[in-house]
């Protein structure tokens, strides 16, 4: 069980990352959308169901990292310093 202090907790992560975590978040709902769309081709039960399950991972899994980027912080480049 998470208490209370680890879910308000946010941390920084950089402006790189940040893009990374999105697109993956893209790549996962857009094959979320793709796969659900290919269940009314199947015939065999299990397999329907076994599709199922995969669109809800996919949707379980981008909404998992939606939460963790919604706790994050964009890391602030440190300045520049000139020698």
């Amino acid at each position: 069980m998470t208490s209370q202090s680890a879910i308000q907790e946010s941390f920084e992560i950089s402006p790189r990352f940040r893009k990374t975590v999105e697109d993956r978040i893209a790549r996962l709902e857009q094959g979320a959308d793709f796969d659900e769309a290919q269940i009314c081709r199947l015939d065999d039960v299990e397999h329907i169901r076994r599709q199922m399950r995969l669109v809800a991972a996919q949707r379980a899994e981008a909404l998992r990292m939606r939460l963790f980027l919604d706790r994050a912080k964009n890391r602030i480049p440190r300045p520049m310093i000139e020698l």
